[in-house]
C-alpha cells in the first residue's frame, strides 16, 4: 500500500467517540420482533433519596445502561415516564444482567413497578419486575447465567407469572392479559375523539404574496391550532386536582405541557414548504400587532431593508430584531436547502422574513442568529456540532424547530438523530411525506424528537405499540392509527372521495417494463446467482448468515448490478464469496479496497445494528460494515466484540471508509466502448419513443448507482439526446446550476436528467419533466415514491408517466415482492380501519432474494 492509500485508509481516531454514556435497553425493533419473553426477575430500585424522579402507582419504567458510571461499571439506571431518574437497579442484580446486556445475549429488558402494598412503600428501595427478552438460541445461556448469578427467573410456566404485572408486558390470551389489552385499546380508541373543527386560515398578505390552495389553508389552520392549543397532551387526564397518564399510571401535581407540534405528513408535492412559511409568517405578523407604539417607531425609524437571505453577521434593522424573538430553526438535507430559499423568494415579500444559512462558514454568536426569522441548517451540520464545545444551535431555546424530510432521522442510534432530539424548542414539527420507510419503528425517532411522552421512551413504545405490531396483534395497527391521528395531518394527491385530485394535478401512471437479458447476460447472471446460492446455503446450514451479513449484502448488490450492466460487476466476484474463516483486513489491503469499492457502488447498505444506511461507514478488521455511532457504542462494554461474528474488537481495528469521490463533469472511465446492455437499450427505446411523441418532453432517469449514470452517457450522446447529470458528490452550487439548466427551454436545452436517488430523490422540484424512469428497484418503496413525486407535484401541467425497468426472472422481480410488505404498513397507518402487519424477517428476505 503506497503513502496515498495509507492516508485514505487511516484508522479511526481515538477521539472520535460518539453517543451518550447511557443506552436504552429495550432493543432495536427487528431483534425484538424475533425475541421471546423468557420470564422476569425481581430486583430492587435503590438510591431513591438521591434522585427527584417519583413512582406513584403501578408504572412501567425505563432502564438505561451506564457502562461509564464511575461507581459501578455494571450500573443500570431507572427512569420514570417523564424521563426523570428514580434510582439504580441494585448491584447484585445489575452484576448479573449487565454482562448479558453488553454482550447482547439478552436482546431487551423492560421493567414495571408493581402496585404498592397497603402499608406504603419503603423510602429507600422499590421492588420492580425486570422482564427479559432473548432470541431462541440464546435462551439456555440466559437461563443458566441468571441461575448462576443467584437470581430467580419466573418463567411463563410458573404460577406466579400469571398473577404478576407481566400482563402489561406480554399480551397473551389469558383472562387477565385480555382485560389489560382491552383497557389499553379502549384508551387509544378515545384519543382524538373530541370533535373539534379546525378553521382554515389565510396567511398574512403583507408577508406571503401567493394565494394558498384550500388544502394549504386547512393545513395552516391545523398547524396554528396545534401550536396554540392549551389542551392536555393526549393520554393525560385531570382527576381530583392531579394529572394522570392513563397509559402509564403516572400521576403528578404539575400540569403537563401541551404538545405544541406534531407530524405534518402531507403527500409529496402538496406544498408543505409554502404552508410552513405561512405558519412562520403568521406568527411574525401576530408579533408585529402586539408591539408597543414606541417599538413601532423604532422599527419605522430604520427603513433600510436587507435582502431576504443573509449569510453575513451584520446588524439588521429593528423589525428583524423584533421578529427574531420568534426564530424558527429549519433542519433539512443539503439538497433541500435551495428549495427553501427558492420558495421564500417566490412566495414572500422581499425583506419580510430574514433567513440565515447556517452552513459552511457560519457565526457562533447566538445574538446574530436570533435576529433572524429563520435559521436554515442541515442534519449533517447539526450532527457535527452535537459534541462541539460551543454550538449556538444547541445553546438557543428556539421558538420553533422544523425537521424537513424528517424520515432522515429514522435511525434512532445515529448522531444526527441524537442531535435533533437534544435541541431546545418551544414548538416541534416533523415534516415528511413518508414517515414510515422501513418499518413502524421508524416512527420512534419522531416521537423522541417531539418529546411525546410516554412514546418518546423506547420501552413504552415497544410495549404499547411495537410488540403488538411485531406479534401480528390487530390491536397494534389500531393503536398506531389512533396515535398518529392525534398528532398528525396527512392528505394525499390522489382521488378524494370520488371528487378528483386534491389540488387538481394531472394523473400519474406507473408501469413496469420487463427487460429480457441477452443470452450472454443471462449466462453470466445465472452463473453468478448459482455461486451466490451455494454460498448462502453454506451460511444457512451453518447458521452463520448474520455473521456473514456484509458478504451477503455484497452478493445481492452484485446480482442487482449485473441486471443493469455486466460492466458494473467485477469479474473476481468469487473472491468475495469467502468461506466462514475470518480475514483480517488490516493485513489484507486488497480485501479492504474491494469492500470500499462495493460501498462506493451501492447506496443501500444497512448497518446490522440499527438496520439503517450508515452515515459514516466503518469497516472492521473482521470485514463487517457498521455505522460509526453504532460500532462505537458497541465497544463501550467491558468485553467489546463485533456484533456480527463476536470476535474481540477495539477502536484501533476500525477503518473509516473513504468519502465519495468528487464529481467529474466529463468522466473518463474504463467503460468507454463497452457493449450496450439490454437494460440500457430498453431505456433508449423508451426515451426515443417519448421524443417521437413530443421532442420537447423532458425525462428524469433515476439510478442508485453513479457508475450506471456514467455508463448511460455515451449511448445517450450517440442517440442525439441532450442530457445533464446530478449526483451526491456535487456541491449545492453545482446542483443548483444543473437544476436551472434543466428547467430551461429552447432548441439546445437538455431533455434528459441523469439523477442519483440520493442526490435528487428528495426535496427538489423537477416539474419541468413529465417522464420518470427508475433504472432499478429500490429496497425501500418510500424512496421510489419520493423520487416520482419530484415530478408529480404542484406546478406539474402534464400527465406524469413513470416506468420501472425490471429484468425478467431476476432478483429485481423478487425485490418488488418484498416492497409490497413495506407498502402495506405505510398504507394503513393513517387509515381508520385496522389491518395486520406482516413481520419483516431479514434472513427470510435474503432467502427470498435468492429463491431459497
Amino acid at each position: 500500500m503506497d503513502e496515498e492509500e495509507g492516508d485514505l485508509w487511516k484508522q479511526f481516531p481515538e477521539h472520535g467517540d460518539e453517543g451518550s454514556d447511557g443506552e436504552d435497553l429495550s432493543g432495536p425493533s427487528q431483534i425484538l420482533s424475533d425475541s421471546y419473553l423468557i420470564g422476569f426477575v425481581i430486583a430492587n430500585i435503590v438510591g431513591l433519596r438521591y434522585y427527584s424522579g417519583t413512582i406513584n402507582g403501578r408504572e412501567l419504567v425505563g432502564l438505561v445502561r451506564e457502562p461509564l458510571n464511575p461507581y459501578d461499571p455494571n450500573a443500570i439506571k431507572v427512569l420514570n415516564t417523564r424521563t426523570v431518574q428514580v434510582g439504580h437497579i441494585e448491584r447484585a442484580a445489575a452484576s448479573v444482567l449487565a454482562p448479558l446486556l453488553d454482550s447482547r445475549i439478552i436482546s431487551a429488558v423492560e421493567a414495571i413497578v408493581p402496585k404498592p402494598p397497603p402499608g406504603g412503600r419503603n423510602p429507600y428501595r422499590l421492588p420492580c419486575q425486570i422482564h427479559i427478552f432473548a432470541l431462541p438460541d440464546a435462551i439456555p445461556t440466559v437461563q443458566c447465567a441468571i441461575m448462576d448469578g443467584g437470581l430467580h427467573l419466573f418463567t411463563p410456566d410458573d404460577h406466579e407469572f400469571g398473577l404478576s404485572e407481566s400482563v402489561i408486558v406480554k399480551e397473551t390470551t389469558s383472562t387477565n392479559a385480555s382485560k389489560e389489552r382491552r383497557r389499553i385499546d379502549d384508551i387509544f380508541a378515545l384519543v382524538g375523539k373530541d370533535g373539534k373543527q379546525i378553521e382554515a386560515l389565510d396567511p398574512p398578505k403583507n408577508v406571503v404574496l401567493t394565494d394558498l390552495f384550500p388544502h394549504q389553508k386547512e393545513g395552516l389552520g391545523w398547524l396554528v391550532f396545534m401550536e396554540n392549543s392549551q389542551d392536555l397532551p393526549p393520554f393525560w387526564q385531570q382527576k381530583n386536582g392531579h394529572y394522570l397518564n392513563v397509559l402509564t399510571n403516572h400521576q403528578t401535581n404539575e400540569r403537563p405541557e401541551p404538545l405544541r407540534g406534531g407530524i405534518f405528513a402531507d403527500d409529496m408535492g402538496l406544498g408543505k414548504t409554502l404552508t410552513l412559511l405561512s405558519l412562520i409568517a403568521f406568527n411574525s405578523s401576530v408579533k408585529d400587532v402586539e408591539q408597543s407604539s414606541s417599538t413601532k417607531k423604532r422599527r419605522v425609524g430604520n427603513k433600510k431593508q436587507k435582502t431576504g437571505v443573509e449569510k453575513d453577521d451584520s446588524l439588521l434593522n429593528g423589525k428583524a430584531m423584533i421578529l427574531g424573538l420568534k426564530t424558527t430553526l429549519v433542519v433539512c438535507p443539503l439538497s433541500v436547502m435551495p428549495t427553501w430559499i427558492s420558495q421564500l423568494e417566490q412566495h414572500t415579500k422581499p425583506g419580510n422574513l430574514q433567513v440565515y444559512l447556517y452552513h459552511g462558514e457560519r457565526t457562533k454568536e447566538v445574538e446574530v442568529l436570533m435576529r433572524h426569522d429563520i435559521v436554515l441548517t442541515t442534519y449533517k451540520t447539526l450532527a457535527f456540532e452535537l459534541t462541539s464545545q460551543r454550538s449556538p444551535l444547541m445553546e438557543i431555546e428556539w421558538f420553533r424547530v422544523i425537521l424537513d424530510e424528517a424520515h432522515v432521522i429514522k435511525n434512532f442510534g445515529s448522531r444526527q438523530t441524537k442531535a435533533v432530539v437534544e435541541l431546545k424548542a418551544e414548538r416541534r414539527w416533523v415534516v415528511t411525506g413518508t414517515p414510515i420507510q422501513n418499518s413502524s419503528f421508524d416512527l420512534f425517532s419522531l416521537m423522541a424528537f417531539l418529546r411525546f411522552l410516554p412514546f418518546s421512551i423506547k420501552s413504552y413504545w415497544q410495549s404499547l405499540i411495537q410488540r403488538p405490531l411485531d406479534q401480528g396483534n390487530p390491536s397494534g395497527i389500531s393503536r398506531l392509527q389512533a396515535l398518529m391521528a392525534s398528532i398528525s395531518l396527512r392528505r394525499v394527491k390522489g382521488i378524494q372521495n370520488g371528487k378528483g385530485s386534491l389540488v387538481g394535478l394531472p394523473p400519474k401512471c406507473v408501469k413496469t417494463y420487463l427487460v429480457e437479458l441477452s443470452s450472454e447476460e443471462r449466462e453470466q447472471y445465472e452463473k453468478m446467482e448459482s455461486d451466490a446460492k451455494n454460498t448462502l446455503m453454506e451460511y444457512v446450514n451453518d447458521d452463520t448468515v448474520l455473521r456473514n451479513y456484509s458478504t451477503v449484502l455484497h452478493i445481492i448488490l452484485r446480482l442487482r448490478q449485473i441486471c443493469n450492466n455486466v460492466a458494473l460487476c467485477p469479474s473476481d466476484l468469487k473472491s468475495l464469496l469467502s468461506s466462514n474463516s475470518l480475514e483480517d483486513v488490516s493485513k489484507n489491503p486488497e480485501l479492504l479496497k474491494k469492500l470500499a469499492s462495493m460501498l462506493e457502488d451501492g447506496d443501500d447498505f444497512d448497518c446490522p445494528v440499527c438496520l439503517s444506511p450508515p452515515t459514516k461507514t466503518i469497516i472492521t478488521c473482521c470485514a463487517h460494515i457498521f455505522c460509526q455511532s453504532c460500532i462505537l457504542k458497541t465497544l463501550k462494554t467491558l468485553n467489546p466484540r463485533c456484533p456480527i461474528c463476536r470476535q474481540p474488537l477495539s477502536k484501533s481495528e476500525l477503518f473509516l471508509a473513504p468519502p465519495p469521490k468528487a464529481s467529474d463533469e466529463n468522466p473518463i472511465t474504463e467503460f468507454s466502448g463497452m457493449p450496450v446492455s439490454s437494460k440500457t437499450l430498453a431505456l433508449l427505446n423508451l426515451l426515443q419513443e417519448s421524443r417521437r411523441e413530443k421532442d420537447s418532453t423532458k425525462s428524469v432517469v433515476f439510478s442508485q448507482f453513479q457508475k450506471m449514470l456514467i455508463l448511460l452517457e455515451e449511448p445517450l450522446r450517440a442517440a442525439g439526446f441532450r442530457f445533464l447529470r446530478i449526483d451526491g458528490s456535487m456541491t449545492m452550487k453545482k446542483r443548483g446550476e444543473v437544476m436551472k439548466a434543466f428547467e430551461s427551454y429552447g432548441p439546445n436545452s437538455p431533455t434528459v436528467l441523469l439523477a442519483s436517488l440520493k442526490a435528487a430523490g428528495t426535496g427538489i422540484n423537477l416539474t419541468a419533466a413529465s417522464r420518470v424512469y427508475l433504472v432499478e428497484p429500490w429496497w425501500n418503496p418510500a424512496v421510489e415514491e419520493q423520487a416520482m413525486d419530484r415530478v408529480h407535484r404542484i406546478g406539474q401541467q402534464e400527465e406524469v408517466k413513470v416506468v420501472r425497468l425490471i429484468v425478467k426472472d431476476s432478483i429485481e422481480e423478487r425485490i418488488l415482492e418484498l416492497q409490497g410488505r413495506k407498502k402495506k404498513l405505510a398504507g394503513v397507518v393513517f387509515r381508520k380501519k385496522a389491518a395486520r402487519e406482516q413481520r419483516e424477517m431479514r434472513v427470510d428476505e435474503i432467502r427470498t432474494m435468492l429463491c431459497l
